[in-house]
């Protein structure tokens, strides 16, 4: 059996700001067409009647151009839900390994995300250092930054 992962979604209340800010905070690109999709077959996969959903694609960094993405889509229709919290069940975040933790949180900061936690640290025997923080992009939705040294 050939398995190959493809992509993570993330529905938002306004697709355009949130791809912006993971375009410039992880040098995301944009895989175009923009998507626009409604339709029988939309409602039938989804399970969300009258589906209606815009949105585009980011390549994720790291992978080259055949990469897995990350969809930021918005349905004409939202639900709203209460903040994502780190031990809620269900999704719990997208993580970012990064070379410079401290560099790429000041720019998240500075583009609309908020601290979850405070940096922190801790030595593995006989692996390494491992530093990490985690985050909330504008929408609330939780992201690791991390690296090992």
């Amino acid at each position: 059996m050939n398995i190959k992962y493809a992509h993570t979604n993330i529905i938002t209340k306004d697709w355009k700001e949130l791809a912006r800010f993971y375009e410039i905070v992880f040098n995301c690109i944009a895989v175009p067409p923009i998507r626009n999709y409604q339709g029988e077959w939309l409602e039938k996969g989804t399970g969300v009647f009258n589906a209606n959903l815009q949105g585009v694609q980011l390549r994720l960094p790291g992978y080259g151009d055949n990469g897995p993405t990350l969809e930021i889509y918005q349905y004409s229709e939202m639900i709203n839900a209460e903040r994502h919290l780190a031990n809620q069940k269900g999704f719990g975040h997208i993580a970012f390994k990064v070379e410079d933790i401290a560099g790429v949180l000041a720019i998240a900061l500075k583009n609309g995300a908020s601290k979850i936690g405070e940096l922190s640290e801790h030595h593995f025997d006989n692996i390494g250092v491992f530093r990490f923080i985690y985050i909330s992009d504008p929408d609330g939705n939780i992201i690791e930054l991390l690296n090992w040294s």
